[in-house]
């Protein structure tokens, strides 16, 4: 059998798109960053530095890159914001039951 380049063949087109480079590791972190408690800041916050770096590239030439890692992008883009809500509440939470454990703790010494 004979071999043909990419250039002798009329009827296929040519996929010049690309994914984006961290969409995939913005959508993982992001996921994490809801799923595991306390370490998820860090998460969160890796994933929209990620996320915000992709998407300046994104909207600079949106036609070089592919839509499903634009879509992977918004996703954990979007995880990431919900994970380092909800970790900023459980933060919360922890510094509230430590500060009525002291109170309570103080009250009880005098």
């Amino acid at each position: 059998m004979e071999e043909t380049s990419i250039f002798e063949q009329p009827n296929q087109p040519f996929n010049l798109q690309q994914p984006l480079q961290n969409a995939t590791a913005v959508l993982v972190l992001g996921i994490l960053s809801i799923v595991i408690c306390g370490v998820g800041v860090v998460m969160g916050i890796i994933a929209l530095v990620l996320g915000n770096k992709d998407l300046k590239l994104y909207n600079v030439s949106p036609e070089v890159y592919t839509a499903g890692s634009y879509s992977n992008l918004k996703a954990g883009r979007t995880c990431a914001i919900i994970g380092l809500i909800l970790n900023g509440l459980l933060i919360i939470f922890y510094a509230a039951i430590f500060i009525f454990a002291l109170s309570g703790a103080a009250r009880n010494w005098r």
